[in-house]
């Protein structure tokens, strides 16, 4: 049967859970997720930095809970997942934003920051994935996983972020493998790669690369050339995206990274 424009972005009824929601890219995806009418368990190590999001989930009439869980740590992606049936009856979306970057050139690494990362960006998205897709077998129902790659993937910055760029380009791979694996169960498994967005963390990058001797007005006349949209990315562009991807909509894709990027990886 065909579904109208509002059925297919409509996910009154659903349970999600968002892991990194406190600021940027990961806040806007639970505003986004939870207009749609969703039922959202937000996560993070420290629930002070997901007060703002859930106080405005609230304000707006959404549903939502808050979780104390680590990003990395398989017990956590247990409990987060075991709260959020406990209080919805179920799981259909699980998006794993949580990641971080910090700064080190390759002479400067050291195993805990490879560790830290790895951990973080990679390890912790598997769990969090197992414990997902666990309970929505065991619902029978299938549902969606969104793991936010990184542009960094496929092209990787000058500066710092190797380890970044390799924890990234293990998230596309990894979706490839567990939406083969997981497709029998409807489970569809999906990737978002962002290019520059205007989030704190990309204000950090910059920062780090002014220190470095490049200017942030030619940071800014460097990256602005590549981009044929002609503008830095909003958090909000990239929630949009996520949005499809746990509708209807995206019902015969698994597999998948979408960039966005406004068009940067063209040049």
């Amino acid at each position: 049967m065909t579904q109208s424009i509002t059925e297919l972005l409509d996910l009154t009824g659903k349970s999600a859970i968002l892991t990194g929601v406190g600021m940027g890219i990961g806040q806007a995806i639970a505003f986004r997720l939870a207009e749609a009418g969703a039922r959202v368990t937000v996560t993070d190590i420290e629930l002070e930095a997901v007060e703002q999001t859930v106080s405005q989930i609230k304000a707006d009439g959404g549903i939502t809970q808050a979780v104390r869980a680590d990003a990395c740590r398989l017990s956590d992606a247990r409990k987060a997942v075991q709260a959020a049936v406990a209080a919805y009856g179920k799981l259909d979306i699980l998006v794993n934003n949580a990641a971080v970057y910090p700064f080190s050139s390759v002479s400067e690494m050291t195993e805990e920051i490879w560790d830290t990362t790895m951990n973080t960006n990679l390890k912790g998205v598997f769990f969090y994935c197992q414990a997902a897709a666990d309970a929505m077998i065991k619902t029978g129902r299938g549902g969606k996983i969104i793991n936010m790659a990184s542009l960094n993937a496929q092209q990787p910055v000058r500066y710092y972020l190797s380890h970044y760029g390799a924890s990234k380009g293990g998230v596309v791979s990894l979706t490839r493998s567990l939406a083969f694996e997981l497709a029998p169960h409807n489970i569809l498994v999906n990737a978002v790669a962002p290019g520059g967005v205007m989030t704190p963390g990309g204000l950090k990058q910059a920062t780090t690369l002014e220190a470095l001797g490049e200017p942030l007005e030619e940071q800014t006349e460097r990256f602005m050339a590549r981009v044929p949209l002609g503008r830095v990315g909003e958090p909000d562009d990239i929630a949009k995206v996520v949005l499809f991807l746990a509708s209807a909509a995206a019902d015969y894709m698994t597999g998948s990274t979408v960039v966005a990027d406004g068009g940067y990886s063209l040049s």
